[in-house]
């Protein structure tokens, strides 16, 4: 039987595969849903904005909940991390337009 700690054994770049992949998948399959909620206050993404949004708000609940992670690590960091940081404010950038 696999077990979770096997299954996040495989990393990339010191990540580990399975937890993006399965952020990924449930935001993917969520996306109607949330958009549905986000209604409410007028806003509606498409599931590729959803897609976008995944890494900056994993980062920011990650933060929220006081979960220190490699990845908060790296968007912590004043003095590496650029390209992340970078990235992460594209990705959010392709988030929120219209």
């Amino acid at each position: 039987m696999l077990s979770i700690a096997y299954l996040r054994s495989f990393r990339l770049f010191g990540f580990a595969i399975f937890d993006f992949t399965l952020a990924y998948l449930g935001v993917y399959l969520l996306a109607p849903l949330l958009s549905k909620l986000t209604g409410f206050v007028g806003w509606h993404p498409s599931r590729l904005q959803w897609l976008y949004l995944t890494l900056p708000l994993s980062v920011l609940f990650h933060l929220l909940f006081h979960q220190v992670t490699p990845l908060t690590k790296l968007a912590l960091d004043p003095h590496s991390g650029y390209l992340f940081k970078a990235l992460l404010l594209v990705m959010l950038y392709l988030g929120l337009r219209k």
